[in-house]
């Protein structure tokens, strides 16, 4: 998990920098980088912890203040809009409340609490209606499906005009003696035995896929798709943004077929964004195998969780973001930083005429993309 500093270790690092600690031994001890330093330096330098703490109340009351000002002004708008109106008895108010919910875009309680009437009495209906027709309505549905259950009938009845619940349904179903027999539950087993995982002889064979989890300084979280290529141990993508889903895995995964074509299998968990229809429906179009890890057992993808502790380590854990757009550069630079220049196993047996290469054609990448020249 990323460390997270309160504001007491904050302005203890600033105040050792302030009595001679040299700044690059600090920021190596407290493990955040020179960037981070700074920004710390500029919001809280010069300030006791008390100070920061009285800060942080007075524009929390301040917002609070502005907050409860805010209501009352529109309370007062929506009774003086009301007031020209009988509102004495509660069959009345009822229309009032919806008046006021749709006039004034405020919630059900909100309207009731401004025309002091309890949530309960504007909700009740009378029950005087025995639902008699309703009834017959059932039974009749029932006996010509006879193997529909209340479920069944109740969407029937939904698509005839009745707007009624399941909980109805259910208790007039069961007052006229409509249940089936319920049919005593097999025992379950695997269909198949599970396999050994494919093994890839080559590059682009098997891709593995996960998410990992950050926040900006401002609390709002994000989510990093990484793509890694299980034989070069390559990082071939890092997609960073706040609410990433099934399309914009897709989206990644088109863009990357586009570059060095479709891997033969893709080993990732069991989250929506894997199981959705839309990556099926690319796996089955690009002919593509996706192999799920059981439940409770990230070690199946362990070449993807192992580079995601690294890049939680050496990039995000190293970082204090301010917004989105900054973070999606931090974390490209790193990546190029991790495929190219990082001296790990993936790079350590490339000869340096390889290496040249890499460095070579990373270059002209980015300045066919930027238009700006790469300083290495």
């Amino acid at each position: 998990m990323k460390k997270k500093f309160s504001v007491e270790q904050i302005v203890s690092v600033l105040k050792q920098a302030e009595v001679g600690v040299p700044i690059a031994e600090l920021i190596r001890k407290v493990g955040i980088t020179e960037q981070t330093y700074y920004r710390w330096k500029a919001k809280y330098a010069g300030l006791e912890v008390g100070q920061v703490r009285r800060i942080k109340q007075l524009r929390d009351e301040n917002t609070r203040l502005k907050q409860l000002v805010a209501e009352l002004t529109l309370d007062k708008t929506m009774l003086q809009d009301v007031l020209p109106k009988k509102v004495i008895k509660p069959s009345r108010r009822r229309p009032l409340v919806t008046y006021l919910e749709q006039s004034y875009r405020v919630s059900e309680r909100h309207a009731c609490c401004v025309l002091e009437l309890a949530r309960a009495t504007h909700r009740y209906e009378g029950r005087q209606e025995q639902w008699l027709e309703l009834r017959m309505r059932i039974r009749e549905i029932a006996q010509t499906r006879v193997r529909y259950g209340y479920r069944m009938i109740r969407i029937l009845l939904n698509r005839e005009g009745w707007q009624v619940g399941k909980d109805l349904v259910y208790r007039l179903y069961k007052e006229e003696g409509l249940g089936l027999r319920k049919r005593p539950a097999g025992r379950r087993r695997a269909a198949v035995h599970r396999q050994e995982r494919f093994k890839p002889t080559g590059p682009n064979q098997v891709w593995a896929m996960d998410f990992v989890s950050d926040q900006l300084c401002d609390g709002r979280r994000f989510r990093s798709l990484t793509v890694v290529d299980i034989y070069t141990r390559e990082s071939m993508a890092i997609e960073a943004g706040q609410s990433l889903r099934g399309e914009d895995v897709v989206r990644v995964l088109n863009r990357l077929k586009q570059e060095r074509g479709a891997p033969k299998m893709l080993f990732c968990d069991n989250g929506s964004e894997f199981t959705g229809q839309m990556m099926d429906m690319w796996a089955y179009r690009n002919g593509v195998k996706i192999d799920f890890s059981r439940p409770g057992t990230p070690t199946e993808n362990a070449f993807c969780e192992s580079f995601n502790g690294t890049f939680r380590a050496e990039c995000l854990d190293t970082n204090w973001f301010q917004t989105l757009p900054e973070a999606k550069h931090i974390i490209d630079q790193w990546r190029w930083e991790y495929n190219v220049s990082r001296p790990h196993r993936a790079l350590a047996d490339r000869t340096p005429a390889e290496f040249a290469s890499q460095i070579a054609l990373k270059r002209d990448l980015t300045e066919t993309k930027t238009g700006r020249k790469l300083t290495l």
